[in-house]
């Protein structure tokens, strides 16, 4: 309940702040809104720089993963071509025992 008591008697004061001191406000709008568009278009670039960043980082990450997957795939047919080996080489082995 207090809040809202507080609430709204900021409120009026607001109101008749704005009315009495008019001009004041305008100056203020006039100081204020120049500095909000700066501090606004440089975090703009800023998050536009990263994302930029972000998307070749990816593309790169993208190139990457595919050479990996082709290296993973030579090594698992070398791998079974060398347990493709070992049984026929132990079989030799047996044969002259």
């Amino acid at each position: 309940m207090m809040a809202l008591a507080g609430g709204l008697i900021a409120l009026v004061l607001g109101i008749v702040g704005i009315i009495i001191w008019w001009g004041y406000f305008l100056k203020a709008l006039m100081a204020g809104v120049p500095i909000l568009l700066i501090l606004g278009g440089a975090l703009a670039t800023y998050l536009g720089i990263e994302e930029i960043k972000d998307k070749r980082a990816s593309e790169n990450f993208e190139a990457e993963k595919s050479d990996l997957k082709q290296e993973v795939e030579t090594l698992k047919e070398e791998l079974k071509e060398l347990k493709g080996e070992k049984p026929e080489e132990e079989e030799g082995k047996e044969e002259k025992k």
